[in-house]
């Protein structure tokens, strides 16, 4: 079963509380006012009695003329053919209603894989995703972080979630924040 879900990152840090002396507020000095983006769409995967695996990819956009603002189509099935490689095995996809989710052409994409079944979560349902949990995880670790420009920033992103990665256990209490579970429950 995976988890699919998509967020970006802009070049200015979410902003933290942090601890300074009185009467000295710290300062974080942002460099490129909102002059690109780094998007990512990660696959939250769990299989019963395994440990729980991160999938991502990560997409720049440098807010250029004509640049397309988000993953298409095409991006994301070409994410779902990979993790399939990964797995070998059938993938159930749960994820959210985004246009590029529910569009024909990606119903048509869907259609052509057997091994694929999606189910979606109700309109505007979060909190039933685990995928958001490694959103809340990664940008925290990028608090209060000032990024050079929008190829630090990807490095950064990056760095965040190869450590999410590292800590599986992090994915089980993701998914244990949702109330869901993988176990079934005895009658």
């Amino acid at each position: 079963m995976c988890f699919q879900d998509e967020a970006g990152q802009v070049l200015r840090p979410p902003v933290a509380k942090t601890w300074a002396r009185r009467g000295h507020t710290p300062v974080v000095e942002v460099s490129g006012k909102g002059s690109g983006r780094v998007s990512i769409a990660g696959l939250v995967c769990l299989k019963p009695g395994q440990r729980g695996r991160l999938m991502w990819r990560t997409r720049l956009h440098r807010a250029r003329a004509g640049e397309r603002g988000s993953f298409s189509e095409d991006d994301y099935i070409a994410f779902l053919d990979q993790a399939h490689q990964r797995l070998q095995t059938p993938i159930v996809l749960i994820w959210d209603n985004l246009n590029v989710h529910v569009s024909r052409r990606m119903h048509a994409l869907i259609a052509a894989r057997t091994w694929l079944t999606v189910i979606r979560l109700p309109p505007y349902a979060p909190d039933l995703n685990p995928a958001e949990g490694v959103w809340r995880w990664m940008k925290r670790g990028l608090t209060n972080t000032a990024a050079n420009g929008v190829d630090h920033l990807a490095d950064l992103v990056r760095q965040r979630l190869r450590a999410c990665q590292q800590q599986t256990d992090l994915l089980a209490g993701f998914l244990a924040n949702t109330g869901m579970t993988l176990e079934p429950e005895l009658p």
